[in-house]
């Protein structure tokens, strides 16, 4: 894996969001609401949907994701 540049990480990071939220059949709403019981209150459908189209958020974003699905870890591969 040879990634570059800034935008190609964060085009990747968004995509691979994208494939586990519909992989789990987790809409941004869903995801919003369980944001929040990891603290992220502020989050929203729209706030999500920004996030994920312009690929640029938190790696503390990214981690609140990853338990918010429910996934063990990711490994770089995936990405």
């Amino acid at each position: 894996m040879a990634i570059t540049s800034v935008a190609e990480w964060a085009e990747r990071a968004a995509a691979f969001l994208k494939h586990k939220l519909r992989e789990g059949e987790v809409t941004y709403v869903d995801l919003a609401k369980r944001l929040k019981k990891h603290g992220f209150k502020a989050e929203t459908e729209a706030s999500i949907t920004n996030k994920l189209a312009r690929g640029s958020f938190s790696a503390t974003f990214f981690l609140a994701c990853l338990a918010a699905l429910e996934l063990d870890g990711v490994a770089l591969e995936e990405i």
